[in-house]
């Protein structure tokens, strides 16, 4: 079945490729696995069957792909002059799970990813802004819901590999499902709305919302071998824990975040 599925053979492959590298890194040098496992920025991918609608945000029905969020859907107010913020606020975040989940997610695992993805923002956005604790003039409140946290099925995610030529199945079984392609459906997942608003005012100045979703055997196929096999080594064994992969969403918005609002901020201003 994957044989007849151009793009999943083609994926497949490059895998396979990823994961030779990735051996022989680690058989050459003490510090190979440290050297491939790179930024881990490509090991979750955007589903976008799979964005969620909670509440948080103002209006759903103005969220539109974008050009550079890789997946990511937003809006901004046409209006909108990024130059005159020069501070951030980071609000507390919300979560919300699916119905009957609550009972699945330990509340101490909520605060970590929560105080994490804080941090993550608070690295990325430094540079440019200056992060505030209070409202005033300059500052963008910066507002997040976490939702549809899912935790990796670790238990099979083991299971998976511990099976004779499973990855050749599984490695094909996102595009095969219809999920990003190199994710299993034991993987996790993490929904993320965002908005955007004025410190004074508090009017909505932009909005966006975005679900990725963890990629066991992801393979950057146009980066090179080196790339390729970076990609795959993070993929992999954050397979094995149960909220790698949103750790790893995080740190993708978080960067997508600090740019975009850079490029708004400066002669860029695209849509």
């Amino acid at each position: 079945m994957i044989e007849k599925n151009t793009t999943a053979a083609r994926w497949v492959r490059g895998a396979a490729l990823a994961g030779t590298a990735f051996i022989a890194g680690c058989a050459s040098t003490d510090s190979g696995v440290s050297g491939l496992m790179g930024s881990g920025t490509g090991v979750t991918a955007s589903d976008p069957t799979r964005l969620t609608q909670s509440g948080f945000l103002s209006d759903y029905a103005r969220l539109k792909p974008t050009a550079w969020g890789d997946g990511i859907q937003c809006w901004r107010d046409p209006k909108l002059d990024a130059k005159q913020y020069d501070k951030v606020l980071i609000s507390r975040m919300v979560v919300t799970l699916k119905p009957g989940q609550a009972q699945g997610v330990d509340p101490t695992d909520l605060k970590t990813l929560t105080d994490y993805f804080h941090g993550s923002l608070t690295k990325a956005l430094k540079p440019q802004l200056q992060v505030v604790d209070k409202p005033s003039r300059g500052v963008v409140v910066l507002r997040v819901a976490l939702t549809n946290l899912v935790p990796t099925g670790v238990t099979e995610s083991v299971t998976g590999t511990l099976i004779p030529y499973a990855f050749v199945v599984e490695a094909g079984s996102g595009v095969a499902t219809g999920r990003p392609a190199g994710s299993t459906p034991y993987l996790g997942e993490t929904g993320m709305e965002m908005q955007f608003r004025d410190g004074v005012s508090g009017a909505v100045l932009a909005e966006c919302r975005d679900t990725q979703i963890g990629r066991k055997y992801a393979a950057d196929l146009d980066a090179g071998a080196a790339g390729a096999a970076q990609t795959w080594a993070s993929g992999y064994l954050n397979s094995f824990q149960s909220w790698a992969y949103a750790r790893n969403a995080f740190d993708k918005w978080s960067t997508l975040t600090a740019q975009r609002i850079a490029e708004l901020r400066g002669s860029k201003a695209g849509t």
